[in-house]
C-alpha cells in the first residue's frame, strides 16, 4: 500500500477542514446508501488525472497546475461542487483530448479548495460514484461531457464467500500496515473503523502500491466480488514483496555481522601468528623493506619504494587497496633495476652459431655481426632497433633466438599480430580494478635482466581499436632517444629499455605508421632460391621433423634430387614452411609403415614421392606457346615473394576502345593505357597504320582473376604484349620482363627484384629484362644463384621491343586493315 494516499491529509493543515460539515474522511453504510441513491447529471465538467485513479467513496487530495483545470475547479467550486473525474492514458500529455483519457471515471465532490503560493489549486475531492463518458461536449475552456452511470453489481449482503473476501482483505492491510515501515500505524485505525465492505474495497484498492493503468482496469469491474477478489490479489502479491524484502535485510544485516566477526578474528589470528613467528603483514612490509635495500636502482625510485610502502603499511590488510598495493610493490621488486646479463663478444663463434641455425640471409648475419663489434670496442652502444621484413617463413623470428643465444642473452617473444588495446603496452592505471603493467615490462620481469633480445613478432600487424593505438604507444618503445625512460601507466616509473636489444619482424612495411617505421632500421630478409631451399631441407627441416616424429636417420633419408623435386613440384612460398609440411608428409609416411610393420623404401625415390605426395600441383608455367600473338611473361613480387605473370591481349573488330581484366588495380590500369597511348604516337615507327586503332577493340587480360594485382611494373610487359599483338610479331622464348614505363617512352626501375629473379629461375625462365637502374639490385644477389640466366639492362621502350620480339611473325598472323 502507498504511503501518499493514507498520510496526504496529515500535510494539508487538517484544522482548516474540522469546521466543515461536508467533510468526510471515512465513510458509514449509510452514507454509501445516500450516495449511491443520488442521481447523476446529465453534463459534467471533466477533470483529467495525471497519476490518480479517483475510487467511489475515497477522500484523495489533487494538485491541479494546468490552465483548463484551474478554470474548471475554480468555476465548478462556485456553481454546486461537483465535477467528473478521469485518469489519463498517458502521463506525459499536458493537453488530453477525448482519446488521452480513459472512459470510465467517478463523479466526485470537491470538499476544498486552497490556492497554493506557487499558483496552484490544491483541492479535495471525495469519489461519488463511477460513470462512463458517452459524448463530449465542449473542449475550451476545458472539458465538458455527457455521462452515464455504470451499475455495480453487488453480492447479497449474508453471502458468506464475499463477506470471507472482505475479511481477508481486512487481515491482509492489517498486516502490509505492521510489515511496511513507510506506512503510518494511524492507518490501521483507519481500516478497523471501515464499515461498508464496498467502501473498503474500494479504500484498498486506491492505496494499493500498482501502477495507475492497474487501478483502472479495478475501477472498470461491474462486479464488486470480482474488484474484491483481484483487489486481493494484488495485496497478497505486495505481502510476498515485503517478506523477501524482510528476508533480504536480514541476510544483509547477518553479512555485516558476519564481516566484523571475520575481522576480529583476522586481528586475532594476526596476533597468534606474531606470537608463534609466523608471516603476517607487518612481516611482509618488513621483508620487502629488507628486499628494496638490495635492489640496484637509483636514489628517487629508492624514495618512490619506501613512500609507497609506508602508504601499504598504513592500509587495513583486509581492504581491496592493499592486495593492490602489495602487487604494485612486488612488481616493483621482481623487475631487474639496473641487473644485466654479460655479453659474449667472440665474434666468430656468434658467427658460427648464426650459420648454424640459418642458411643463406647473408646481409642480416653480417650486420647483426657489425653490432657486435662496435659493442666489444665501445661497450655502451644504445642498442639499435631492427626490423626484419620480408615474407612469411623464411626464418626471421628464429633469427631472434639465434641472436639471443650468440650474445649470450636471455630471449623474449612477443606475438603484436592483432593486438588492438594501447593497454598491453602501456599497461593499465593502477587505479583500476584488476589493472596490471604493460607486456614490455612483464616480459622483463620474465626475463630477470634488462638486456634481453626482444623480438616484436608481425609488428605490421598491430590494429587500432576502440581502446587506443598500440602502434603509437610502441613509438616511445622503439625510440633509442626515448626509451631510457619508458613510462608505463601501471609502473608510474621511468624504466631503462635503452640495453634491450629490439628485433621487428613484418611481412609488409606498408601497414606499419610511417613515425614508427622510421625508428627501426629495415633490414630485408628475402625469398629462398630452390638451391638454398635444397639445403635447409637437408639441414634443418628433415632432422627437425625426423626428431618430433620418434624417427632417426637410419629410418628415412631423402636425397638432393627428390628433395629439389618436392620444392619444385610441391612449394610455391619464398619461405619453406610448405617445404616443411611436405617433408612432414614424407615422414610420416615412413612412421606408419614402421609402426604397422610393413617393408618400405627407406630411401625415398621420385616414385615414392608421387604415392605420398600425389601429382605435382605446383608445376611452373613455361613459355610453351610463343606462336600466339599478345603473350607475354612478365615478373611479380607479392607478400608471399616473387612470382610469375602472363598478359595476354587479343584483338576484335570495333571502335577502338581498351578493355581490361583479371582483377588490375588502378595503377596497373594507367600502365596498359600508357602502353597503349605510346603505341599509338608512334604507330609509324613500329610500322603500324593509324587507322587500324580505330577499327579494332584491344582487350588485356591477366589470368587468374581471383587474384587483386596491382603496380608498375608490369608496364613493359604490357607494352611487348600489345605491340606483338599489333605487328603479329613473335616473343622470344623463355623471356621476362618486368619495369616501369613513361609517356616519354622512357623505362624505370622497380622493386623486389630478388624475389622476381628467384620466381623466374623457379619457372625455367632463361633471359630477363630490366631497367639499366636494377642492374645493382641483381650485383647484390649470389653470382652462384644467377648461373643460366641472362640479363638485358634497358633505359627505353625501343630496347624492350628490339630485345623481346623477333622479326619473324607468329603463325596463321591475322592480316590488320
Amino acid at each position: 500500500m502507498s504511503k501518499s494516499k493514507l498520510t496526504i491529509l496529515d500535510n494539508l493543515s487538517l484544522q482548516e477542514f474540522q469546521d466543515d460539515a461536508e467533510f468526510i474522511p471515512l465513510m458509514s453504510t449509510e452514507d454509501e446508501e445516500a450516495m449511491n441513491n443520488e442521481e447523476l447529471p446529465e453534463i459534467l465538467p471533466i477533470l483529467p488525472l495525471r497519476n490518480t485513479v479517483l475510487f467511489p467513496g475515497v477522500v484523495v487530495p489533487i494538485t491541479a497546475g494546468r490552465d483548463k483545470s484551474i478554470k474548471l475547479i475554480n468555476e465548478t467550486n462556485k456553481a454546486g461542487k461537483i465535477i467528473g473525474v478521469v485518469s489519463q492514458k498517458e502521463e506525459d500529455e499536458e493537453e488530453p483530448g477525448i482519446d488521452d483519457i480513459n472512459t470510465v471515471g467517478t463523479v466526485a465532490k470537491i470538499l476544498k479548495v486552497l490556492k497554493m503560493p506557487d499558483g496552484n489549486v490544491t483541492v479535495i475531492i471525495q469519489g461519488k460514484k463511477r460513470f462512463s463518458v458517452a459524448e463530449v461536449i465542449t473542449t475550451e475552456p476545458y472539458l465538458t461531457a455527457t455521462v452515464r452511470a455504470v451499475a455495480e453489481a453487488r453480492p447479497a449482503i449474508d453471502n458468506k464467500e464475499f463477506q470471507a473476501i472482505v475479511d481477508s482483505i481486512k487481515e491482509k492491510s492489517l498486516a502490509i500496515i505492521k510489515d511496511s515501515p513507510n506506512i503510518p500505524s494511524e492507518a490501521s485505525f483507519a481500516i478497523k473503523n471501515i464499515e461498508s465492505p464496498s467502501f473498503l474495497v474500494n479504500f484498498v484498492s486506491s492505496n494499493l502500491n500498482i501502477t495507475v493503468e492497474e487501478k483502472q482496469k479495478l475501477l472498470q469491474i461491474n462486479d464488486l466480488k470480482d474488484r474484491a477478489l483481484e483487489t486481493l490479489r494484488f495485496m497478497e502479491i505486495e505481502i510476498q514483496k515485503l517478506s523477501l524484502k524482510k528476508d533480504i535485510q536480514s541476510k544483509v544485516h547477518n553479512d555485516i555481522n558476519k564481516q566484523q566477526r571475520d575481522y576480529f578474528l583476522h586481528q586475532q589470528m594476526k596476533t597468534i601468528q606474531e606470537e608463534l613467528g609466523g608471516n603476517s603483514s607487518e612481516a611482509e612490509i618488513e621483508e620487502m623493506r629488507t628486499r628494496g635495500k638490495a635492489k640496484k636502482w637509483d636514489e628517487s625510485i629508492q624514495k618512490h619504494f619506501d613512500k609507497e610502502l609506508a602508504k601499504m603499511q598504513r592500509m587495513n590488510p583486509q581492504v581491496a587497496e592493499f592486495s593492490i598495493q602489495k602487487n604494485y610493490l612486488d612488481l616493483m621488486l621482481d623487475l631487474p633495476w639496473n641487473e644485466f646479463s654479460k655479453d659474449k663478444f667472440d665474434l666468430k663463434r656468434a658467427k658460427k652459431i648464426l650459420d648454424r641455425d640459418h642458411f643463406g640471409l647473408e646481409d642480416v648475419k653480417q650486420r647483426i655481426i657489425e653490432y657486435l663489434a662496435v659493442l666489444k670496442l665501445r661497450n655502451d652502444m644504445k642498442s639499435p632497433i631492427l626490423c626484419l621484413y620480408g615474407p612469411p617463413g623464411v626464418g626471421k623470428t628464429s633469427l631472434g633466438k639465434s641472436v639471443a643465444e650468440a650474445l649470450g642473452r636471455e630471449y623474449i617473444r612477443i606475438s603484436l599480430g592483432g593486438l588492438r588495446d594501447e593497454a598491453e603496452i602501456r599497461g593499465h592505471r593502477k587505479t583500476y580494478i584488476g589493472a596490471m603493467p604493460g607486456r614490455i615490462i612483464k616480459s622483463l620481469k620474465k626475463a630477470g635482466t634488462s638486456n634481453p633480445v626482444f623480438v616484436l613478432d608481425e609488428i605490421d600487424k598491430l590494429s587500432v581499436g576502440s581502446q587506443g593505438d598500440p602502434s603509437s604507444a610502441m613509438l616511445e618503445v622503439l625510440d633509442p632517444e626515448q626509451n631510457s625512460a619508458f613510462y608505463d601507466n601501471f609502473l608510474e616509473l621511468g624504466y631503462d629499455l635503452s640495453k634491450v636489444m629490439f628485433i621487428a619482424t613484418s611481412n609488409s612495411l606498408s601497414t606499419i605508421q610511417p613515425a614508427l617505421r622510421d625508428r627501426m632500421e629495415i633490414i630485408n630478409v628475402t625469398g629462398y632460391t630452390i638451391e638454398e631451399k635444397v639445403e635447409i631441407a637437408k639441414q634443418h627441416l628433415l632432422p627437425k621433423q625426423l626428431k618430433e616424429h620418434g624417427l632417426s636417420k637410419k629410418d628415412l633419408t631423402i636425397a638432393k634430387p627428390q628433395l629439389e623435386k618436392i620444392v619444385e613440384g610441391y612449394t610455391r612460398e619464398s619461405g619453406v614452411r610448405g617445404l616443411e609440411k611436405q617433408i612432414a608428409k614424407m615422414v610420416r609416411y615412413a612412421a606408419m609403415k614402421i609402426a604397422m610393420e610393413e617393408p618400405y623404401d627407406k630411401k625415398i625415390t621420385n616414385d615414392t614421392i608421387i604415392e605420398v605426395l600425389k601429382a605435382p600441383r605446383m608445376e611452373r608455367n613455361k613459355y610453351e606457346n610463343n606462336d600466339v600473338a599478345g603473350v607475354v611473361t612478365g615478373l611479380a613480387w607479392t607478400r608471399v615473394g616473387g612470382d610469375i605473370l602472363f598478359i595476354e591481349s587479343t584483338l576484335s573488330k570495333g571502335k577502338g576502345s581498351l578493355n581490361m581484366t583479371g582483377n588490375l588495380g588502378k595503377v596497373m590500369k594507367e600502365s596498359a593505357t600508357l602502353a597503349m597511348e605510346y603505341i599509338k604516337a608512334n604507330a609509324e615507327l613500329l610500322g603500324l597504320n593509324p587507322e587500324i586503332f580505330n577499327k579494332y577493340n584491344v582487350h588485356i587480360h591477366v589470368p587468374e582473376g581471383a587474384t587483386p594485382k596491382d603496380g608498375p611494373s608490369a608496364g613493359i610487359t604490357m607494352l611487348t604484349s600489345l605491340v606483338s599483338l599489333f605487328t603479329q610479331r613473335k616473343v622470344k622464348k623463355s623471356i621476362a620482363m618486368t619495369g616501369e614505363i613513361t609517356l616519354r617512352g622512357k623505362v624505370l626501375p622497380v622493386g623486389g627484384i630478388k624475389e622476381k629473379i628467384l620466381a623466374a629461375k623457379r619457372a625455367r625462365i632463361k633471359e630477363i629484362l630490366l631497367c639499366e637502374e636494377n642492374r645493382r639490385d641483381i650485383e647484390e644477389i649470389n653470382p652462384e644463384y644467377l648461373k643460366g640466366l641472362k640479363f638485358h639492362y634497358v633505359k627505353d621502350m625501343s630496347d624492350v621491343l628490339d630485345l623481346a620480339l623477333t622479326k619473324e611473325k607468329v603463325k596463321n598472323a591475322k592480316k590488320l586493315d
